[in-house]
């Protein structure tokens, strides 16, 4: 594998880190509100979920630059790695964080079709959302809270022939989250899941598509081409909400430790993911898939966003289904593989076996798998080895992703991309952007999925990325307004 490239001549910018550190708590939906209103806002986490994942949120806006890339233009890796290594944190900073926090630097996504800038697949899905394929803006001055700790950092990067000084972009943090301080938000209204009815939305395939798809899927596994493949469909349907109280009300009603709130004016991503795809401190590496779900259930059946009741049955399901596990550790030896590319030899291991894991409305089976990056590794590299997510591909991951070309009709976008942070101290933390709705036009747009194997039933594929769904919609649902007259979604 080609790594980055390596000038002789540093010709990055210098930038030194300057903080404040303040214990205090903070209202999550005010100060989400507070920097929604400004210029391209980027919010990562923002809800209490946080603190079980990497324990930080992070507040953004106004950034400093925006590198985007397009579908049709050429070279991303070289064009990001320019993009990425302009900035260079420098030593001797005047102050000093603790391990992992974003430091300043980038913010954004990747769309799972860069994947074809990686590997030669073929291009025949519909892209008629026209998204960049990278959108990830620099951001000089950032809000942090750890959840964990109760504390509130104000970080603030200094950089050459800056209009405002570090001791001014700082105050500038201070005044924004005292402004949230004066901000009420309310709770969002609620509704019951089982309410949510998905048949009068509109979706990129039938039913009937769906099952003879599904069919197509285990042909394939049957002929020895795959051992698995993710497969999705998107819904969608008119919106005239907003995506700060789509937000709002995904982080209060299905709270996710990798949520996250992009807002580029012609879009706005609101992600409720529960899935890491990577974190990088220190130069460890971790990555974190999750490969299968079922439903959490209050004790009368309904799936009602907030209940607390655990549903032994589902749970144990899960636990035990053979089929379930045999798909996880398939996606564990993809990700094991990946991460051996970048990777110094021996330390690669698996540090979570098989977990389930609880959510607001869903179980998860969820492991991690880990390793020491090379010295000479960029994040280009990492990126090349590493993306998309195997949990969202399938297995072999190539021929995987050439059958979801072939079966989905739409480009996927953002959804199974991933969104997060590139610090410039070379921390990273992305998410695999599942339970994602993308906002734009007047349409809010979401996609779910799972992955299919040889003794997959259809109709219980089917269910479970209705299951998916219905989390989503419902937010839309409630959020578009609160007239009797909305009923179902029409189009």
């Amino acid at each position: 594998m080609t790594t980055g490239t390596v000038t002789s001549k540093d010709t990055s910018i210098p930038c030194y880190l300057h903080c404040k550190e303040i214990r205090a708590s903070v209202d999550l939906p005010a100060l989400n509100r507070v920097f929604a209103s400004r210029r391209s806002p980027s919010i990562l986490g923002g809800n209490v979920s946080k603190a079980d994942a990497d324990g930080v949120s992070y507040w953004a806006a106004e950034p400093r630059e925006i590198f985007e890339f397009h579908a049709g233009q050429e070279d991303p890796f070289r064009r990001l790695h320019k993009a990425l290594t302009k900035y260079k944190l420098q030593d001797g900073h005047e102050n000093v964080l603790p391990k992992g926090i974003l430091h300043g630097g980038w913010i954004g996504y990747f769309g799972y079709e860069l994947g074809r800038y990686i590997e030669t697949l073929p291009a025949t899905t519909t892209d008629d959302l026209k998204m960049p394929l990278i959108r990830l803006c620099f951001y000089d001055r950032i809000i942090a809270y750890d959840h964990k700790s109760g504390t509130c950092w104000l970080i603030a990067l200094d950089l050459p022939h800056d209009a405002e000084d570090p001791r001014e972009k700082l105050a500038g943090l201070e005044r924004l989250l005292a402004e949230s301080r004066r901000v009420r938000v309310e709770a969002p209204a609620g509704t019951e899941l089982d309410n949510i009815d998905l048949s009068a939305i509109q979706c990129n395939m039938s039913k009937d598509y769906y099952v003879q798809a599904v069919g197509k899927i285990k042909r394939y596994i049957y002929d020895g081409d795959i051992y698995q493949a993710n497969f999705s469909q998107r819904f969608e349907c008119d919106y005239r909400g907003t995506g700060i109280e789509l937000f709002h009300w995904q982080n209060h009603y299905n709270p996710s430790p990798y949520a996250a709130y992009i807002d580029s004016a012609d879009f706005q991503i609101v992600s409720a993911s529960p899935e890491m795809f990577i974190t990088i401190s220190d130069r460890l590496i971790r990555t974190k898939p999750i490969k299968g779900t079922r439903p959490r259930l209050n004790e009368s059946g309904g799936a009602s966003l907030g209940a607390s009741h655990v549903n032994a049955k589902n749970f144990n399901e899960l636990l035990t289904s053979e089929k379930e596990q045999a798909e996880l550790n398939m996606i564990i030896d993809l990700e094991r593989n990946d991460v051996a590319r970048v990777c110094v030899p021996g330390t690669r291991t698996v540090v979570q076996p098989r977990t389930i894991e609880g959510y607001p409305t869903v179980f998860h089976a969820v492991a991690t798998v880990a390793g020491r990056l090379r010295r000479e590794i960029t994040f280009c590299d990492v990126l090349k080895a590493m993306f998309p997510g195997g949990s969202i591909t399938g297995a072999p991951k190539i021929r995987s992703m050439e059958v979801i070309d072939e079966t989905e009709p739409t480009a996927r976008g953002v959804y199974t991309g991933s969104i997060g942070f590139i610090s410039v101290d070379g921390s990273v933390c992305l998410n695999i952007a599942i339970r994602t709705i993308i906002i734009t036009g007047q349409k809010a747009f979401a996609q779910t999925g799972g992955g299919i194997v040889a003794d997959s039933d259809a109709q219980a594929e089917w269910d479970e990325t209705i299951t998916k769904a219905r989390a989503l919609i419902a937010g839309i649902r409630a959020t578009q307004g609160h007239s009797n007259e909305y009923g179902k979604f029409r189009l």
